[in-house]
């Protein structure tokens, strides 16, 4: 199963703004992975960034994502695929997992 565009749509308006390269990379890390991607947040517009009170642009321009992940081995095999396909810019929060390209 492969990662949509569609997921990663502001949740707060439906643009989207997608980085080609960081997407290919997404899915690069969902392959190795081997496990289900759930994006809770990707593109936010500049006004659903503010609303949760980040001043990065990271989100903005449409080179980051947050991944659902609550249970340990689930975490463990997403951080794993992230690194293999290059992502470097990784952090860990309770139930998700954030990781961009800038």
């Amino acid at each position: 199963m492969s990662l949509e565009r569609d997921e990663f749509k502001c949740k707060h308006c439906g643009q989207l703004i997608l980085d080609s390269v960081f997407f290919m990379m997404a899915q690069k890390a969902r392959e190795l992975a081997k496990t289900p991607f759930v994006i809770t947040s990707g593109y936010r517009c500049p006004e659903h960034n503010a609303a949760v009170g980040s001043t990065s642009l990271n989100h903005v321009s449409g080179r980051a994502m947050d991944i659902k992940a609550v249970f340990g081995p689930e975490r463990g095999r997403i951080l794993l695929g992230l690194y293999l396909a290059g992502f470097r810019r990784i952090g860990i929060a309770k139930d998700f997992i954030h990781a961009d390209s800038m």
